[in-house]
């Protein structure tokens, strides 16, 4: 099977393999679409099984970025880029020049920043190479906290809806995955009221969430089962699937995660079981913007009422959904394609 005919593509612009013999490098780069400006996303690190689905994560992945970044109002398109190797042994500092070279031959095309097992350590190193990053510590920084902010104010939008309420009081929240955006996300929601129910694979985070915020520690398995309110994925995506809607008794879906369908077939499926779906490229938008902040110039208190406005994109797109019986991904995707399509408008005027 040949890219074109890849499930997972979407008229993406450009896509290239790159490979360093001497740091044993091999990772993909998606160029989704530049419509609204030179493509930014970040770089993941992930011990993927085979190459084929590293190539089907990183073409669902700059997928969503465009749509991110158009929804969130921002000058940029949507790329991605994934590293394929185990984090704990292929990190080193040749690995990462040689990946900086491959984005800076891409002369602006693709903004990188981090992503899963990326730091802004790593990141300062692919600098060295090429200007063409974002998210670097002396500049915009981690962007997990504007994130995290991100994903709590879309889940307020959310338990509006679905509640009536514009507070998380007594509100009983799962959240899968304690990373540095999961666990300010939970910081959030513990402050505003509500109890928390958590898993991850680092023991100390859920051991921590439990001193800290109260959290009921469960297991990883346990988490989809929960009688609670709200599941939160903040870990990696296709959590909710085939398997996981048997089980979910939540009403809101509503986490930090990206690709947290494990098809576009379950969009629908989650309306038909009567769970509001906060689509995930909108809800974490936070991390985007931030890093836009950056890449674009913006102030600070541009960047802040940008991650503001994910409450109300959600909103917009929660009450359209409901109006038209229609499931919140399929909104998200339509009102992302509008905007970039009015961008192509213009330019051909």
């Amino acid at each position: 099977m040949s890219l074109f005919e890849h499930k997972e593509f979407d008229q993406h612009e450009q896509v290239v393999f790159c490979h360093d013999k001497q740091t044993g490098l091999k990772a993909i780069i998606a160029i989704h679409d530049t419509t609204m400006g030179p493509s930014l996303g970040g770089t993941r690190l992930w011990n993927y099984p085979s190459s084929a689905e590293a190539l089907t994560d990183v073409l669902r992945l700059s997928r969503g970025m465009t749509y991110k970044s158009a929804l969130a109002g921002l000058p940029l398109g949507g790329g991605k880029a994934v590293i394929i190797g185990d984090a704990k042994t292929i990190k080193s500092p040749e690995l990462f020049r040689a990946y900086g070279r491959f984005v800076n031959s891409l002369s602006g095309r693709y903004i990188t920043a981090e992503d899963v097992n990326i730091r802004t350590s790593d990141i300062a190193i692919v600098a060295e190479e090429t200007k063409f990053v974002a998210g670097t510590a002396e500049k915009a920084g981690d962007p997990s906290p504007h994130t995290a902010l991100g994903t709590y104010l879309g889940l307020k939008a959310a338990v509006k809806h679905q509640f009536g309420k514009d507070h998380l009081t007594g509100i009983r929240i799962a959240i899968q995955g304690l990373g540095a955006v999961g666990y300010d996300f939970a910081e959030y929601c513990h402050k505003d009221g509500a109890a928390l129910f958590v898993t991850d694979i680092n023991q100390a985070a859920c051991e921590r969430a439990a001193q800290e915020l109260n959290a009921t520690v469960v297991g990883l398995d346990e988490i989809y089962g929960l009688d609670v309110d709200v599941y939160a994925p903040c870990a990696l995506g296709a959590t909710i699937n085939d398997d996981t809607l048997k089980l979910i008794k939540a009403k809101i879906i509503a986490g930090s995660a990206n690709n947290q369908l494990a098809t576009q077939a379950h969009d629908h499926m989650v309306m038909d079981l009567g769970i509001l779906y906060a689509p995930d490229y909108v809800i974490n938008a936070g991390g985007v913007i931030h890093v836009c902040s950056e890449a674009a110039n913006m102030s600070r208190t541009e960047t802040d009422q940008k991650v503001r406005d994910i409450y109300h994109t959600l909103d917009i797109i929660f009450t359209r959904s409901k109006a038209e019986g229609r499931p919140t991904g399929q909104i998200a995707d339509e009102l992302a394609r509008e905007v970039i399509a009015k961008k192509k408008a213009e330019r051909f005027a």
